[in-house]
């Protein structure tokens, strides 16, 4: 390589970390500064430092608001994800893999309704009428029921784009040794689908969690809050404090951000794994 071609690709290398710094970083440092403002600092929004640091003391303000109610939304998105993740991963790993492996063209027009849940936006209002139907609107069980429809299309393309590079020679030797169909797919191909489950769960869990709309219209009343709902808190028509309101969202941004600082290898190798075959 020459010395030009290394001096430009040092250059656009600084320039997309210049970027990366200013689209994520700087926002994030925004948050934790003015989360540790006091609340006539904290109202000018400025990019200052705070005059009297208290970022303990906020983020216990935020805890023991409306009677520690971010213990409860806290529970109830650890309850939501869990619950929503878990649905997402069996049900689509099911169909995807029945998807792969027929060929036929009923896949093809499932296929077809799979692609269409991911560019047809949800109907809020037929949504809620199911639900009021079946008796499970403004229940925890209902907002589960929820995402998982909602986020199987992506779901399920990433595992069929990954069991495209799992060769059919071995259902047919699990077969033939005397693997029924549930221990052909749990006990075998299930397995081998572990860097694109990595990457559902992590994507899953992250969107799930961090979701504010589905929570607001199928999960309403007191109690049912989630994590993004505290936010309201500190948040009126005529009065916002927005020492407490940042706070609130660094709260509530911690762990996904763990997760994902534990998991970041996992996630690039599942969405890489299945793009050399399928």
């Amino acid at each position: 390589m020459s010395v030009s071609r290394r001096i430009r690709s040092a250059g656009l290398d600084v320039v997309a970390l210049a970027v990366a710094f200013v689209v994520f970083v700087v926002p994030f440092i925004f948050i934790v500064i003015t989360a540790a403002k006091d609340k006539a600092d904290a109202s000018s929004l400025d990019f200052s430092l705070p005059l009297h640091f208290q970022l303990l003391d906020n983020i216990q303000a935020v805890i023991a608001a409306r009677d520690y109610v971010m213990i409860t939304a806290l529970i109830n998105s650890m309850l939501l994800t869990v619950g929503s993740v878990t649905g997402i991963v069996i049900l689509s790993a099911l169909i995807a893999y029945v998807l792969q492996r027929r060929q036929d063209r009923t896949s093809h027009v499932m296929a077809i309704f799979v692609l269409a849940g991911l560019i047809i936006p949800p109907a809020v209002v037929p949504t809620i009428f199911v639900l009021q139907t079946l008796g499970i609107f403004k229940t925890l069980f209902g907002l589960i029921l929820v995402e998982i429809a909602f986020t199987m299309p992506f779901a399920i393309l990433i595992m069929r784009a990954f069991m495209g590079s799992i060769p059919r020679e071995i259902d047919e030797a699990a077969v033939m040794d005397g693997a029924g169909p549930f221990h052909l797919f749990f006990r075998v191909i299930l397995p081998l689908l572990r860097p694109a489950l990595i990457t559902v769960v992590i994507v899953s869990s992250v969107a799930i969690y961090n979701d504010f709309v589905n929570p607001l219209y199928f999960l309403p009343g007191s109690g049912n809050e989630t994590a993004q709902l505290t936010l309201f808190n500190f948040k009126s028509q005529f009065l916002t404090q927005w020492n407490l309101l940042f706070a609130d969202v660094l709260l509530i941004t911690i762990p996904p951000f763990v997760v994902f600082l534990l998991f970041q290898r996992q996630l690039v190798s599942g969405f890489t794994a299945g793009a050399v075959k399928g």
